[in-house]
C-alpha cells in the first residue's frame, strides 16, 4: 500500500523541507550527513538502531536487516564515530534486494562501490574501510536515536538527496509537508515571473519570497 506521504516528500527537495521545517520551529536538518553520491535520492520511514562502544565479550553489529520493511529507511546511530564502520557490502546488497530506500548512518561506511554500482542511496559522515566487529555492538532496535543532533523516531519521514536528509517528526508531518509544498508553489511562481521579464526583486516580493520559511506565530 502507497504511503501518501512519503509519496509528497520524496517530489520535495530537501531545501524546500528544511525551510518549511524552519517554518514551524522543528529542527530536522541532519548535520554533516551527506550523501556518498550526488545522485542519490531516497523517501521512506524510519527504522531505527542505536549502536554503543563494544562490552567483553563483545555483542555483534547486529543481524536486524532481515526484520526491516521494504521501503523503510535504515537510521543507524554510531554516535558519530569515524573510527569503525557499521555498513559494508552484504548489507548494501541485502538492503538494495529487498526494496529498502536507503541507509541513514551518524558515522561512516565502507564498501562504497558496490553501493554506487548498485545505486543504493547511503548517507554518512564519510566512508572508511576499518570493520566495526568487536569495536561496536547493538544496543537496541527501534527506539529513537541522534542523526546529526536531530532526534528520530521510529516512523518519523525520511528524506534525502544531493543536498542531505532531513527528518519530519510524524506528530508533524502534514503540517510540514503542506507548507514545503506551499514554499515550493510560491518558488515556482517566481521562476515564472522572472522568465516572464519581471525583476527578481519585483518577483520575490510579489511573492514573499524572504518570509517563506519565517516561523509562524503559535
Amino acid at each position: 500500500m502507497t504511503d501518501a506521504n512519503v509519496a509528497r516528500a520524496a517530489v520535495l527537495d530537501t531545501a524546500t523541507l528544511s525551510d518549511a521545517l524552519d517554518r514551524h520551529g522543528l529542527n530536522g536538518q541532519c548535520y554533516k550527513i551527506k550523501p556518498r553520491s550526488s545522485d542519490f535520492r531516497m523517501a521512506g520511514r524510519a527504522w531505527t538502531l542505536l549502536y554503543g562502544p563494544a562490552g567483553s565479550p563483545a555483542g555483534t553489529v547486529g543481524d536486524y536487516i532481515d526484520d526491516v520493511p521494504a521501503g523503510s529507511v535504515i537510521v543507524l546511530d554510531n554516535g558519530g564515530r569515524d573510527n569503525a564502520t557499521v555498513w559494508g557490502d552484504i548489507l548494501t546488497e541485502v538492503a538494495h534486494n529487498k526494496g529498502i530506500a536507503g541507509t541513514v548512518i551518524d558515522g561512516v561506511n565502507r564498501d562504497l562501490a558496490l553501493s554506487l554500482q548498485l545505486g543504493y542511496p547511503i548517507y554518512s559522515r564519510d566512508n572508511w574501510m576499518r570493520t566495526g566487529k568487536d569495536r561496536v555492538q547493538v544496543e537496541a532496535t527501534g527506539v529513537p536515536v541522534n542523526i546529526g543532533d536531530v532526534r528520530v523516531c521510529p516512523g518519523d519521514l525520511v528524506r534525502g538527496d544531493a543536498d542531505g536528509v532531513v527528518v519530519i517528526p510524524k506528530e508533524h508531518e502534514n503540517e510540514v509537508l503542506a507548507s514545503a509544498e506551499a514554499i515550493q508553489k510560491a518558488e515556482d511562481a517566481i521562476r515564472e515571473s522572472v522568465r516572464g521579464g519581471m525583476s527578481l526583486r519585483a518577483a520575490r516580493e510579489k511573492h514573499r519570497y524572504h518570509s517563506l520559511q519565517t516561523r509562524e506565530a503559535q
